[in-house]
C-alpha cells in the first residue's frame, strides 16, 4: 500500500486535505445561490433582488390606477390594501358602478368607499380577499421576517440543509476523491503490466541477454584465479627461548586474476599481483590446479607473463583498444574477493587516462565495469569477446563506479617483448618536455598548443643524447612521431619507449615558424631513469 500511495502521490490525509480544498468553492456556491433567493441583508430602497421590492424613491409621483381602486374582491371579507409596501386591512364598500362580473350585488357590511384621488399618497393599490387561513399563513410569514421588515434568512430548514451540505462536503467527498485516486493508480499499473507483458513478447531482449550470455562462455575457459603465498618462521626471541605461544608461522597471500594468452601456457597478470610472490597456484576454469613461475615483468606498466606446464589451454585472442569509443561495452572477468569466474558488465567511460599513478608509460581505458580487489591481473573484452585491456586499478579502497584497465595496444607490445626477451628495453631520446604555453604561441609564432616543447637535450649515464645526435634543438615543438601525432608530452614519451632499439624515427619539428623532418636513431633507455 505504501508503494501504490507513493506512486500515486495521494495520501489518505492529502486526499482529504485535496477534497476539502476542492469542496469548499462549491460549498460557497450554493451558500450564494440561497443567499441569492433570500438575502440576509436590507435591501436598499429602490433597488430590486429576488422577488421582494422596496420603497419608490422619495419625491417620485406616482399614478394610480382608478380602476383597480375600484376593483372589489369577489369574497366577503375585508379588502387589503398596499400602501407603500406595507399592508392594512380596509372594510368593503359597496360601488354602485362594480361590474355585474366583480361578484354578488349586495355585500353586506361594506363601510365606507376608499376616496381615490390625487392626494391620496398611496401607490399601485392591489385588493385581496382575506379568510382565516390567509390570516394564520400572514402571521406564520410575519415570524419569518425581521423587525425592519426583511426576511429571515437562517431558518431552521436551511440549517438543517446547510448542516447536512457541510456534513457531505466535508466527509464524504475527500473519501470518493481518495478512493477515486487509489483506483486510478492500480489501472494504471494494471495498464502498464500489460502492455510491459505484450511488448516483452515482441522486443528482441532474448537475442541481447544471449549475446551477453555468450561473451562470457567465450571468455570463461582462458580466465585463471591466481593465489600467491610466502611462508615466513617467525624465530623465538633473543636466547633461543620458544615463544610462549609456540612457533609462529604466518601465512601471507594474496590473490588476483589472470588470462591465458597462449596455449602454451603463458598468462598476463599484474605485476603488483606477483611482486612479493613465493609462490604461484593457478586454478584453471575445469577446475585443474597448478603452479606457476613468472616469465618477465615490467614495472612501468604494471604487466607480468607467467608460465604454466598444462595441455588443453584455450588462449583468448587480443583485440584493439584503439577501435574502441567511447561508450562501447565491455565486460570485466575475474576473481573478485576469490569468486571465480566472476563476470561484470558496464561501457568505456573515457579514454587516455594518464600518469593516475605517477608512471608516465601508464595509458588507461576507464569503464563503469564493476571491479573489485580480486579483479586485477583479469581481462576486459569486448563484443566479440577479445581482450582489449587488463583490469588494474580502481579508485578508493572498493569498486565506486570508476575502474582502469590497461589497453591491448600497450598490454599487448609488453608481453610480446616479454615473451620474447625476458624484458621490455625501451626507446630513449634523452630530452626534457614540457607542454606548449600561450606565451610559447606568441613567443615561438606557433599556429595552436599540439605538441611537446623541448626544454633542453642531456646526456646521460655517459649516453650522448639521441636528439641532440639528431640535430634536435631546445625551444623546439615535435608535432609527430613516425606516423602518431603528438599533441601532449605524455604521448610522445609513450611513442619513444615503445620504439625498438637501434630502431630509426622520423620526427617533424616546429622551429621559428617552420616544419622540419629529421632522423632519430632511438637508443635503449638507461635503467632507473625517473625523467
Amino acid at each position: 500500500m505504501m508503494i501504490i500511495e507513493a506512486g500515486c502521490g495521494v495520501t489518505r490525509s492529502g486526499c482529504e486535505k485535496l477534497g476539502q480544498a476542492s469542496c469548499r468553492p462549491v460549498f460557497f456556491m450554493v451558500f450564494a445561490v440561497f443567499a441569492r433567493s433570500q438575502p440576509p441583508f436590507p435591501i436598499k430602497p429602490g433597488k430590486s433582488f429576488g422577488r421582494t421590492m422596496g420603497k419608490p424613491p422619495q419625491g417620485t409621483p406616482r399614478r394610480y390606477n382608478e380602476s383597480k381602486l375600484n376593483s372589489y374582491c369577489p369574497l366577503e371579507g375585508n379588502k387589503t390594501l398596499m400602501i407603500d409596501s406595507s399592508y392594512r386591512t380596509e372594510g368593503l364598500i359597496p360601488d354602485r358602478d362594480r361590474p355585474q362580473a366583480d361578484g354578488p350585488e349586495n355585500y353586506p357590511g361594506r363601510a365606507a368607499s376608499i376616496p381615490s384621488d390625487a392626494s391620496n399618497p398611496v401607490g399601485d393599490l392591489g385588493r385581496e380577499a382575506t379568510d382565516p387561513g390567509s390570516q394564520a399563513a400572514t402571521v406564520r410569514e410575519s415570524s419569518r421576517v425581521r423587525s425592519d421588515g426583511t426576511p429571515l434568512f437562517f431558518t431552521l430548514p436551511r440549517i438543517v440543509a446547510l448542516l447536512l451540505l457541510w456534513l457531505i462536503l466535508q466527509y464524504l467527498v475527500p473519501y470518493f476523491i481518495e478512493r477515486y485516486h487509489y483506483a486510478a493508480t492500480r489501472g494504471r499499473q494494471l495498464a502498464e503490466y500489460e502492455i510491459a507483458v505484450e511488448g516483452l513478447k515482441t522486443l528482441p531482449l532474448d537475442g541481447l541477454s544471449k549475446a551477453y550470455q555468450m561473451v562470457s562462455q567465450h571468455i570463461a575457459p582462458s580466465v585463471v584465479h591466481i593465489d600467491v603465498g610466502s611462508r615466513s618462521e617467525d624465530v623465538s626471541p633473543a636466547g633461543g627461548m620458544p615463544h610462549p605461544f609456540g612457533p609462529r608461522m604466518p601465512l601471507d597471500r594474496g590473490q588476483g586474476s589472470g588470462v591465458i594468452v597462449d596455449p602454451n601456457g603463458y598468462i598476463v597478470t599484474n605485476y603488483h599481483v606477483v611482486e612479493q610472490a613465493g609462490s604461484i597456484q593457478v586454478s584453471l576454469s575445469d577446475g585443474r590446479s597448478v603452479k606457476a613461475r613468472v616469465v618477465g615483468f615490467d614495472r612501468e606498466t604494471d604487466l607480468a607473463l607467467l608460465k604454466i606446464e598444462a595441455n588443453s589451454l584455450v588462449a583468448a585472442q587480443w583485440g584493439d583498444s584503439d577501435e574502441l569509443e567511447v561508450g562501447a561495452l565491455v565486460w570485466a572477468v575475474g576473481s573478485p574477493f576469490g569468486l571465480q569466474s566472476t563476470t561484470t558488465s558496464g561501457i568505456v567511460s573515457g579514454k587516455h587516462r594518464a600518469g593516475l599513478r605517477g608512471a608516465v608509460y601508464q595509458d588507461f581505458l576507464q569503464t563503469d565495469a564493476a571491479v573489485n580487489p580480486g579483479n586485477s591481473g583479469g581481462p576486459l573484452v569486448d563484443v566479440r569477446g577479445k581482450i582489449v585491456g587488463i583490469n588494474t586499478a580502481i579508485l578508493g579502497e572498493a569498486f565506486q563506479g570508476v575502474s582502469f584497465a590497461i589497453p591491448s595496444r600497450v598490454a599487448k607490445h609488453v608481453i610480446e617483448r616479454l615473451q620474447r626477451e625476458g624484458r621490455v628495453a625501451r626507446g630513449w631520446l634523452g630530452v626534457e618536455l614540457r607542454p606548449v604555453t600561450d606565451e610559447d604561441l606568441v613567443n615561438a609564432s606557433l599556429p595552436d598548443k599540439q605538441g611537446a616543447w623541448i626544454v633542453r637535450c642531456h646526456d646521460d649515464h655517459g649516453l650522448s643524447s639521441p636528439a641532440r645526435l639528431a640535430g634536435i634543438q631546445s625551444a623546439d615543438v615535435i608535432i609527430r612521431w613516425n606516423d602518431q601525432v603528438i599533441a601532449r608530452p605524455d604521448e610522445l614519451i609513450r611513442a619513444v619507449g615503445e620504439t625498438e632499439v637501434n630502431a630509426t624515427a622520423e620526427v617533424v619539428i616546429r622551429r621559428d615558424g617552420q616544419e622540419l623532418t629529421l632522423e632519430v636513431q632511438v637508443a635503449e633507455r638507461p635503467v632507473n631513469l625517473r625523467s
